[in-house]
């Protein structure tokens, strides 16, 4: 069961849970929801999330998406991301922990 990572709110969460599927606003103006592989989390978190005490992860089994996920470099750098091109079904989520962040604002 390979896994793909997303970090969001706890907030944006519950909304998901109440619609059935999670959407992001990256879906509407990109096209697709951005996730990591396991390895990229802690890159991810501290790239665009440092010193946010409010985020929790989704772990998402990527084979129980309907959603298409592409693995793909649109910004340049070494790494492919998991894109998922369509809603995350909440039963696709099989944990949800929290994502806080050390003293310094730094995640690991």
């Amino acid at each position: 069961m390979a896994l793909i990572f997303h970090i969001t709110t706890a907030a944006a969460w519950e909304q998901a849970q109440a619609a059935g599927a999670y959407t992001a606003d990256s879906l509407t103006s990109e096209g697709f929801i951005h996730c990591s592989d396991p390895h990229q989390v802690a890159w991810v978190a501290n790239t665009r999330f440092r010193g946010r005490s409010d985020l929790i992860l989704l772990h998402i089994r990527e084979d129980a998406l309907d959603a298409p996920v592409r693995r793909e470099n649109l910004e340049g750098g070494q790494w492919l991301f998991p894109h998922v091109y369509g809603p995350i079904g909440v039963g696709a989520v099989t944990a949800v922990t929290s994502l806080s962040p050390a003293a310094d604002g730094t995640f690991d």
